[in-house]
């Protein structure tokens, strides 16, 4: 079912400073930065798998909210399988309570959906649909 960590989501209150600390500690730079969804993205690659930094631009976004409540920090886990629609019903099956019944198109232009926190031990998880 998982074939690989995606991305690792991680919410942060200004994706600039963010991106420099990571540039100066680590040598790591972004791919890519856009804004889009009340968000400004940032995807940087490491290894197989990638860091996405989210700031919001809304304080109504549930991402502000996420770092009003909790701070700055790790927002989700993206985990990439294959037929996404198979892998939802599955967990429907189980009595998973999922966010997002159907797939919609993320950030990366691929369907994702994610798992209700509640159902899965605290954990935000989004499934990512592999690239074919």
């Amino acid at each position: 079912m998982i074939k690989n960590i995606s991305h690792i989501g991680i919410a942060v209150k200004d994706l600039t400073e963010t991106i420099q600390f990571l540039e100066e500690a680590f040598a790591l730079k972004p791919a890519k930065v856009v804004e889009q969804q009340a968000m400004r993205l940032a995807f940087i690659p490491v290894g197989d798998s990638e860091i996405e930094l989210i700031e919001p631009t809304d304080p109504k976004h549930s991402i502000s909210k996420f770092i009003e409540r909790r701070g700055e920090g790790i927002h989700h886990i993206s985990l990439e399988v294959e037929e996404i629609e198979k892998v939802l019903e599955k967990l429907k099956k189980q009595k998973i309570k999922l966010i997002d019944e159907k797939p919609r198109i993320g950030a990366h232009g691929v369907k994702i959906a994610f798992i209700d926190p509640e159902s899965a031990k605290g954990i935000t998880i989004e499934l990512c649909e592999a690239n074919q």
